[in-house]
């Protein structure tokens, strides 16, 4: 409802205005005409004139004068225009209205340290179902980066309020465009509406911070109410990596970048703490503080990067300021545990979720690399046995064609094309290609795999991990075979005739491609050749806990797959997931893979019994946009209008209404009464 007490946001520039230009106004009505004198011959006629000629003062005396009373109540209504008066009001339910209520992770923040923005958001959603009469409906839509409808069209107000006080945060990011998709199938096929489609009041409580502003579109008056308070303050992780060192196994690194998401700079400390993994108690982990595990981070606030606000606050910036937002740390590990990097300036941090990030590091294991091969490949031999493998096995094809072997992490095929594969594996090709029941084979003309004799190098991917920083453009051969890639295939190297280089995925293989014999090349004589053959083991390895098992964010439902299932004999028929505060049960379906239900917080999850791979699974929220507190004012996608920040209500501006019903009126009256001669 209205608050009838208008606001000025501009009385001093309207009262020096109307101070100035209202006396001028009354001393134009108090001075005299001044007459030209002019010799007559009689004043018979000029008897007007001579009542002008009686009074010798500068000034008359004031008559009643309409026009007068006219102008001065005009310039009274401009000046009150010029004040800006404002009233504010609380916008209430309309016949028909749509309750949207972000719960992502930024919603969990308390700007007062006690009460999250998604308590407040939901205690002024019910402000909205109180204002409701009795032919009034309402729904209720929750969201994240999903949708969720909590209450359908209904009238009844206390069941309204009982469903918006279960929604639940979440950790998850935050997705607007599908709880709007909601909110118009709601009330287009709302049961209680028996008349013509109208356009629902949609009201939503968020602090703005959507991923999607720009695709946003709703049939619906929305009045958005921002949430929040632009002197929250925050810091975040928001990137979290680590790695094994290929050449020592036992060490692992680690790289986290902060932010801090507050009005002032600020100086925080961050904590490295490992937790070792017991098999036997795999739900419980004891973080314990690593030696030399601990960084001191300079972060300025991330708004002053932000050009809007330092167009509207350019003497809050400091671009003198030194920063150092990033860590990093070298560990050794000698068994599988979970390694958090937490920052530990809590004090005023008004987010918990992005305090911590975790990854999960599976025990070290050196690589078992099989090399088929007829024995005269020197230059293989050396790259392979400088790599430090725990098992390197040559064994020529016709061994290899007699028993295929399968417990090998790689199977280098060095000139030699397999007729079968194991059901599973990493498989490097050199001058070959792989066995008929993959996609991915050579061109055959006449039923003979095409080779060409011009291989040059015109472009290679730079950037993906085997290639990195190597150096390919002199890279020559006298022949390769002609590949032909599908769909699936990623083409590493290009040559004038055709690919050159292909990793091909398909099933539980990985297939990498080279297609020319290194003794035919001029590269094993290159600088570049020993660190292709590290990089290619170290990437076809991925799948044997060489690498630290990937963070997922929040809302993730990772898919198993039937194989990892089957791994540790015959697959359980139920799981049980630990996680942050609770455990759920959940049953698998008897055939094809299983996808987890969603994982809405961050924390270390467990699975019961352990699948291969699986066994914990670390979810880190890892999120510049939901870590940034500072609310948004306009709204998402400036669709609808905004209340003001920090109240209920919104800012209806009068002066318009000023002008358009009391000032040109008076404009048409004055201009009537002075065409007309008319005086009081």
């Amino acid at each position: 409802m209205p608050t009838w007490f208008p606001r000025f946001l501009n009385p001093r520039d309207a009262a020096i205005a109307a101070g100035i230009v209202a006396p001028l106004l009354l001393l134009l009505y108090f001075l005299k005409l001044r007459r030209r004198e002019a010799a007559v011959s009689s004043t018979l006629l000029w008897k007007k004139a001579i009542q002008d000629l009686q009074v010798n003062a500068p000034f008359q005396k004031l008559r009643r004068n309409l026009l007068l009373l006219l102008q001065m109540l005009l310039l009274l209504f401009l000046a009150l225009a010029f004040s800006r008066p404002v009233v504010n009001y609380s916008p209430g339910a309309g016949s028909l209205t749509v309750i949207l209520i972000d719960r992502s992770a930024s919603m969990s923040a308390k700007d007062d340290g006690v009460k999250s923005r998604l308590d407040v958001a939901k205690a002024k959603a019910k402000e909205i179902v109180s204002s409701m009469d009795s032919n009034s409906s309402a729904a209720v839509v929750a969201f994240d980066d999903s949708a969720e409808t909590v209450q359908a069209f209904t009238t009844d107000g206390s069941r309204l309020r009982t469903q918006i006080d279960s929604i639940q945060p979440t950790d998850r990011r935050s997705r607007l465009k599908l709880a709007y998709q909601l909110a118009e199938a709601q009330s287009t096929f709302n049961p209680n509406q028996n008349r013509a489609i109208i356009r629902p009041d949609v009201f939503l409580f968020s602090d703005g911070r959507v991923l999607d502003a720009d695709d946003l579109r709703i049939n619906g008056n929305v009045t958005y109410v921002p949430i929040g308070s632009e002197n929250t303050g925050n810091i975040g992780v928001v990137s979290l990596s680590a790695k094994r060192n290929y050449e020592q196994p036992t060490q692992v690194q680690i790289f986290a970048r902060l932010a801090n998401f507050g009005p002032k700079p600020i100086d925080a400390q961050v904590q490295l703490s490992v937790a070792a993994i017991d098999p036997d108690k795999p739900g419980e982990l004891n973080f314990i503080a690593k030696p030399g595990g601990f960084a001191t981070v300079t972060l300025p606030p991330a708004r002053w990067f932000d050009a809007k606000w330092v167009a509207e606050h350019p003497k809050q910036k400091d671009d003198n300021y030194s920063t150092r937002e990033s860590v990093e740390f070298n560990i050794d590990l000698t068994t599988a545990a979970v390694i958090k990097v937490e920052q530990m300036n809590k004090d005023g941090d008004a987010l918990a979720a992005d305090d911590t990030a975790q990854v999960v590091v599976p025990p070290p294991k050196q690589l078992a690399v099989l090399h088929v091969t007829d024995g005269q490949n020197p230059y293989m031999d050396l790259a392979l046995s400088s790599l430090n493998l725990q098992n390197v096995k040559k064994i020529t094809p016709e061994e290899y064609a007699a028993a295929v072997p399968i417990d090998y992490d790689v199977i280098v095929f060095d000139r030699y094309s397999p007729k079968t594969l194991p059901p599973a594996g990493s498989f490097v090709y050199f001058g070959a290609y792989p066995p008929p029941d993959v996609k991915l084979q050579p061109i055959k003309e006449d039923g003979v795999v095409a080779m060409t004799s011009d291989v040059r190098v015109v472009d290679w991917k730079r950037d993906h991990p085997i290639l990195r920083s190597l150096s390919l453009a002199r890279v020559g051969a006298s022949e390769a075979i002609r590949l032909k890639p599908t769909l699936d295939s990623q083409v590493l190297m290009d040559g004038v005739n055709g690919p050159l280089i292909v990793l091909h995925r398909e099933g539980r293989g990985t297939h990498l491609v080279i297609a020319f014999d290194v003794l035919q090349s001029n590269w094993p004589l290159m600088q570049s050749f020993p660190v292709f053959m590290h990089h290619v083991i170290q990437f076809m390895a991925i799948g044997s806990e060489m690498d630290v098992r990937e963070s997922l964010a929040p809302g993730s439902t990772p898919r198993i797959p039937r194989a990892n299932l089957q791994r540790q004999g015959e697959p359980p028929k139920q799981l049980t997931i630990s996680g942050p505060g609770n455990s759920v049960k959940v049953d698998i379906p008897p055939t094809g893979d299983f996808a987890l239900p969603a994982l809405n917080h961050v924390g270390v999850y467990t699975l019961s019994p352990p699948v291969p791979q699986f066994e914990r699974m670390a979810v880190n929220l890892l999120s510049d946009n939901e870590s940034n507190l500072l609310p948004i004012t306009a709204p998402p996608g400036n669709i609808g209008q905004a209340i003001v920040t920090g109240q209920s209500t919104s800012r209806l501006e009068l002066w318009w209404w000023i002008v358009a019903c009391t000032g040109i009126p008076l404009l048409l009256i004055e201009w009537w009464v002075y065409t007309r001669r008319v005086h009081l």
